[in-house]
């Protein structure tokens, strides 16, 4: 009977301690689920269509923006350019300034621009990489495109420069128009 009642007792102290942990994987837990369902919402009143906009700087003073176009639920578009070049040098070509990838094109230019990722690759990066705690981290999650994800990342403890590891949204907006190459 004793070893009946620690068998008990132990099977209910695991379970405790792996719920335990499985919900304190992320401190962004009830936002990113909020998040997602603000996300399904959004792939259905636009039919999986529509485009967002990620921003990045440099510490040194370059910034610049990405913006992909998805129809429905792929990518189809990326569009990059500088919005500072302070910082970058004269002898910049005016094609890596500012270039557009189409269809079978995207992805040619592998030096500059955000990755063209669907907002469906964004969420599970953001679950998966970005926002799992981690004990030398300061993990960011914001939600300011009208519930979807604006900024997402973390930065290791100690880092000096260019330590954002995630993505920055400025805008997301359904597709007025279908784009198909």
């Amino acid at each position: 009977m004793k070893n009946r009642i620690y068998l008990i007792t132990l099977v209910l102290i695991s379970s405790l301690i792996s719920s335990c942990e499985s919900d304190d994987n992320s401190d962004f837990n009830n936002d990113f689920e909020t998040s997602s369902n603000a996300l399904s919402d959004f792939k259905k009143t636009t039919h999986n269509s529509y485009k967002y906009t990620v921003v990045e700087a440099s510490w040194s003073g370059p910034a610049w923006e990405t913006t992909i176009s998805v129809s429905n639920g792929k990518v189809v578009q990326r569009k990059f350019k500088y919005t500072n070049t302070q910082g970058l040098g004269n002898n910049i070509p005016k094609e890596a300034l500012e270039w557009t990838e189409n269809g079978n094109e995207i992805g040619i230019h592998k030096d500059n621009g955000a990755v063209a990722l669907t907002l469906d690759e964004i969420y599970s990066k953001a679950e998966l990489e970005w926002l799992p705690k981690r004990n030398n981290a300061k993990t960011y999650f914001e939600t300011k495109n009208n519930g979807l994800i604006s900024t997402c990342g973390y930065v290791e403890d100690g880092c000096q420069d260019d330590c954002f590891r995630g993505i920055h949204i400025k805008s997301i907006e359904a597709l007025r128009e279908a784009l198909v190459f």
